[in-house]
């Protein structure tokens, strides 16, 4: 469905209420009327606001003002929060190896401009033992703050406890850039992704 504005010929009603291309209130005038006033200043009588009584038009460059709007909405997709949330889970008595491996999947994660939720499962007894999660997440901040921060302190939920980082605003920023389509209509990266909020989980434990 179309929410494109009528313009000139296009607009139905007997008369309208006019406004000026600077915003001037111009009064309720015949249809006739209005357009022959956007006709003398070379400019469209675009309907603003069909649901009033009378509609509201103005006049502008209705050309120009598709290309304006346009813009406006890439620039606005650009600047929505394009937040994707990957999950990586740990074990609190994890191998080193293991650690490092899953902390350079973090890494990625910050660096592609995604919040991380990390997830250590508690198993059997090691639910008695909650400190091991607090001191594992703790290192893992302490070693990716260059990339993010914590936005979501460490909690317990149940037999699991979570923290979620997110990467500082430059981090994010330059993720985003890389992503920008090029002049030749290619991106520098995979594209942009979705907006909608999404949870993907790494190789787990």
């Amino acid at each position: 469905m179309s929410v494109e504005p009528r313009v000139n010929e296009q607009i139905r009603a007997r008369e309208v209420r006019l406004v000026g291309p600077e915003g001037e209130q111009v009064g309720i005038v015949p249809l006739e009327r209005a357009l022959q006033l956007a006709a003398d200043v070379d400019l469209d009588l675009v309907e603003v606001a069909p649901m009033a009584r009378p509609p509201v038009c103005k006049l502008m460059d209705f050309g120009k003002f598709k290309y304006e709007s346009a813009l406006k909405a890439r620039e606005a997709r650009r600047n929505q929060q394009q937040t994707v949330i990957k999950e990586m889970k740990l074990r609190p008595k994890i191998d080193p190896h293991d650690y490092e491996t899953k902390k350079g999947h973090v890494v990625r994660f910050l660096k592609a401009g995604d919040k991380v939720k990390v997830t250590i499962m508690f198993r059997g007894r090691e639910q008695s033992r909650p400190e091991l999660g607090f001191r594992l997440l703790r290192k893992l901040s302490e070693e990716i703050q260059e990339l993010g921060f914590v936005e979501a302190a460490p909690k317990q939920d149940g037999r699991n406890m979570i923290m979620v980082l997110a990467p500082h605003r430059n981090v994010k920023a330059a993720a985003t850039q890389s992503r920008e389509p090029k002049a030749d209509g290619g991106t520098s990266s995979e594209g942009e992704t979705a907006a909608v909020p999404e949870v993907v989980t790494a190789d787990q434990a």
